[in-house]
């Protein structure tokens, strides 16, 4: 991007608080972007070369949405968390290997994507995070959801292409989960328990590509449960 093009997009941002500078080779923010840091309300740096965010992302506390997905970003700084505004996080086809537990602080999530990473642990700093509705943290490297998980208020969890192979039964106490994806995955029949079936609110559970066969599924207790969730919901659709 030339210096005419950018000075013409940052003048742009002034008015309309929305700045994409996707596709441009870029490797740190421009200079004049904090120039935007009392009205800019979308930054989209995708498809650049950001290996991580300069702390001065801070300072960008009226964001409602932070797009930088196909990147390289090996971490994000803990100051990531003062954006308490945010409402869409998008950090997918990257190569973190952590989030860091500051990203609590942003209470006003809605929808975060971080597929295509390096995240061996589930990230708990999502988990009470009451207006989360989508987290998709598919085509990681976890092994395990933990009994953490009951504190998450998502009402859909994608964790498709991921090594998972066990998962706390704290699953069926989230409050609002009724999409729950672990599709190619490296789970057994005896990880899915009954009571992720019974006690649950999920609806629709997609577990194909695993260790067993998907119709095995009712041999379990409460699967009949789970099935009246799932018919209620289709139902509603039509």
């Amino acid at each position: 991007m030339g210096n005419s093009g950018l000075k013409q997009h940052l003048e742009t941002s002034k008015k309309t608080g929305v700045l994409k500078i996707s596709q441009h080779k870029l490797n740190e923010f421009p200079p004049g972007l904090l120039q935007l840091e009392g009205n800019l309300r979308t930054l989209d740096i995708s498809d650049n070369k950001f290996v991580t965010l300069p702390n001065e992302i801070s300072r960008f506390i009226h964001l409602k949405q932070l797009i930088m997905n196909k990147n390289k970003l090996a971490k994000l700084p803990d100051c990531i968390g003062a954006l308490t505004k945010l409402e869409l996080f998008n950090a997918s086809h990257n190569n973190l290997t952590y989030i860091p537990r500051t990203i609590s602080n942003l209470i006003n999530l809605k929808q975060v994507y971080l597929t295509d990473n390096r995240l061996k642990d589930f990230p708990l700093g999502f988990c009470g995070l009451k207006h989360l509705d989508v987290l998709d943290i598919s085509k990681n490297e976890i092994s395990c959801i933990p009994s953490e998980i009951s504190g998450l208020y998502a009402t859909e969890l994608i964790l498709n292409q991921n090594q998972i192979s066990e998962i706390s039964p704290h699953i069926s106490n989230c409050p609002r989960l009724k999409t729950l994806r672990l599709e190619e995955n490296c789970l057994h029949l005896a990880a899915i328990h009954s009571c992720l079936l019974t006690d649950s609110k999920i609806s629709n559970l997609a577990l194909d590509g695993n260790l067993f066969e998907v119709k095995e599924l009712a041999e379990i207790d409460g699967y009949d449960a789970y099935m009246e969730r799932y018919t209620a919901v289709k139902k509603k659709m039509f």
